[in-house]
């Protein structure tokens, strides 16, 4: 079995959330998510007991969760097999080398009929910004690099929850615009949200300050100020269970359709077939 190819460095991306820390996070759109998580799980009729939370920002999540387990999202989660009814995956799995094993890793930590529900930045997030840094550096330098991490797609977020084995499950989108002063304000948020490059191809070296100048020129614009897309995916599945509802076998509906929709259905049979050959043109008559 083949590894998973190194798409983020690791020790940088524990290295730019312990900055983030350190100096003041912004943790807004954190704070959205936990908001998001909350009320959704308020429409599930069911008090859960055992509770984990993967998560790089553990004080924000504990507080919305005081009786969980709370643990950073090492590439082997600390969690033991069929040991909790819920499990949160909190704005982290968008930097995993490894996502689907990451959701197998809590699908099997997951008691049968467990809910789990992740949230992570889907693949419209800094789409701006990866435009306009693209053609900044191709106009500076000639040439190109990494500076945007990419990111999983609405469309393929559903089926990641298939790959690991989840039951019921459900991928949606709620995209977020926030405005800015400046690009360098911008960036500055994207560092104090520890949301900077980690990309293990990143270029290390400074970039040239011209390229941040002409990065500020031609980046889009509403109203003298620059706006960026953070897109909010939200993936929720459940432990398989036997009392879970199945799809009905082919065949055995009670009830027609035709009914339903009050309408006549037609039999096949009763239908008369004309061709091209059976036609007379009146003209002939």
């Amino acid at each position: 079995m083949s590894n998973p190819p190194i798409l983020f460095d690791r020790s940088a991306l524990l290295a730019r959330r312990a900055r983030a820390i350190r100096q003041g996070p912004a943790l807004f759109l954190q704070q959205e998510a936990v908001l998001e998580v909350s009320e959704r799980l308020k429409d599930i009729n069911r008090a859960f007991t055992n509770i984990a939370v993967v998560t790089g920002f553990p004080e924000l999540w504990q507080t919305e969760f005081p009786s969980a387990t709370v643990l950073p999202d090492d590439e082997v989660l600390a969690l033991d097999t069929q040991s909790f009814d819920l499990i949160v995956h909190a704005m982290c799995l968008h930097q995993s080398n490894d996502p689907v094993g990451q959701l197998v890793q809590c699908q099997r930590a997951l008691r049968p009929d467990g809910v789990f529900i992740a949230a992570m930045f889907g693949g419209q997030t800094l789409s701006e910004l990866r435009g306009a840094l693209s053609q900044a550096e191709v106009t500076v330098t000639g040439g190109l690099s990494p500076r945007v991490s990419p990111m999983v797609d609405i469309r393929d977020a559903g089926a990641l929850l298939q790959r690991a084995g989840f039951a019921l499950p459900v991928a949606d989108a709620d995209p977020r615009q926030v405005s800015y002063t400046s690009t360098m304000a911008l960036m500055h948020d994207l560092r104090a949200m520890g949301e900077s490059n980690v990309l293990a191809a990143r270029d290390k070296r400074i970039p040239m300050r011209e390229m941040f100048e002409t990065l500020e020129a031609i980046y889009p614009k509403s109203s003298d100020r620059v706006v960026a897309t953070f897109e909010m995916l939200y993936l929720t599945g459940w432990a398989p269970d036997a009392s879970q509802q199945k799809p009905l076998r082919p065949g055995s509906a009670k009830a027609r359709l035709a009914d339903a929709l009050k309408t006549v259905e037609l039999d096949e049979d009763a239908v008369p077939v004309t061709s091209g050959a059976d036609l007379k043109d009146e003209s002939d008559t």
